[in-house]
């Protein structure tokens, strides 16, 4: 089977690339700069030779097409994930319209399995403050959740019209080798950095990488029976929480002072403002605050594809070591966790339900 992966140099799309190559898939990746494949995959074991690799833009609906063709699968991993209000416009360009155009080109050239990357933040809590695969896309005005919430709104479009789209929502992902350091390691190193001690209240679903992309890997060839929407493997922690298993792996006390997420929403929607214009980056987005104020939280829901969710605390020792051996953290800010193996093992477990849910076939 060739699988296309859109987003193969970032994040998610290296990690499912990885994932699918361990599952004996043929894999071909999409890609802007051709350069970036090996520094992104050959840390996960793939050797750049070992992918094909087509070049284009998810918004060229030329390249895509070219890309599309002879794929028995595509996973659609390309989007900018940021809060970070200069890439607003890009943020619009490519999170909606890439769906469009790559989601188009699967239905058109009758790929079998077409598996989009949404986000758990593309869905509109209930009254409860619950999010499940039935829960309608979120009416968010901020950018990057507005343009995850309408590119939803096109996967279930395919879907509602018979089109074998299958759709995952991640939660907030972490670990180790980032090849662009995204939104939630850059977060973690600016909390171990002393650059967030203060944090808004409420929560948010927190998981590894490395467990969604064996999810997705899954997804690829699951029959339809098992489900066409899947909530990724995590846990719900608090932001109390989620500071406080920083502190159990690294061993630093990490003053923090925790605050109203409602309360601090204007000062956020203000730093956004002021970021347009400040040329380094502000550590305090209006989008991540606004996640946290949400305090979405899981459906109860039977077992999904792929793996149990590994500890929290097993992924931050994994991330933090990877941030410090890349030199993005002294040993200092590492703390304990940049001198031992598994840190995870001796650290004060979380007290944190995994979740993860998949909708009944439609």
């Amino acid at each position: 089977m060739v699988v296309l992966v859109t987003g193969g140099t970032g994040f998610v799309g290296s990690h499912t690339v990885a994932a699918l190559a361990a599952a004996g898939q043929r894999v071909r990746v999409l890609a802007r700069d051709p350069d970036r494949v090996a520094p992104a995959l050959t840390p996960l074991g793939v050797p750049s030779d070992a992918v094909e690799v087509a070049v284009g833009d998810v918004t060229d609906e030329a390249a895509v097409s070219r890309a599309v063709r002879g794929a028995d699968a595509v996973v659609h991993a390309a989007s900018v994930y940021s809060f970070d209000s200069r890439s607003h416009g890009l943020t619009r360009r490519t999170n909606l319209r890439g769906t469009e155009v790559v989601l188009g080109a699967a239905a058109r050239l009758g790929v079998g399995r077409t598996v989009h990357v949404s986000t758990f933040g593309a869905l509109r809590p209930s009254p409860a403050g619950e999010v499940g695969p039935q829960s309608p896309p979120s009416a968010a005005r901020e950018t990057y959740l507005a343009s995850k919430a309408a590119a939803e709104r096109v996967a279930r479009w395919y879907q509602e019209h018979g089109a074998p789209v299958v759709i995952s929502y991640p939660p907030a992902l972490l670990g180790p080798d980032d090849p662009k350091l995204g939104d939630q390691n850059a977060r973690l190193r600016y909390v171990l950095r002393g650059l967030m001690p203060m944090w808004p209240t409420g929560g948010f679903p927190v998981g590894d990488v490395r467990d969604t992309a064996a999810l997705h890997a899954a997804m690829v060839t699951a029959p339809r029976e098992r489900g066409t929407r899947h909530l990724g493997p995590g846990r719900y922690l608090s932001t109390r929480d989620f500071v406080g298993a920083v502190r159990a792996v690294t061993g630093r006390r990490l003053p923090t002072v925790f605050l109203p997420a409602r309360a601090v929403l204007p000062f956020a929607y203000a730093t956004d403002l002021v970021q347009r214009v400040w040329p380094w980056h502000i550590p305090a987005e209006y989008g991540a605050c606004y996640v946290c104020a949400c305090d979405a939280r899981p459906e109860p829901g039977p077992p999904a594809l792929g793996p149990a969710p590994r500890p929290v605390t097993e992924t931050l020792a994994d991330t933090v070591r990877w941030l410090h051996r890349s030199g993005r953290l002294t040993a200092a800010q590492a703390g304990r966790a940049a001198g031992t193996d598994r840190v995870a093992s001796a650290a004060r477990p979380v007290e944190a339900a995994p979740w993860r849910h998949e909708e009944a076939p439609s």
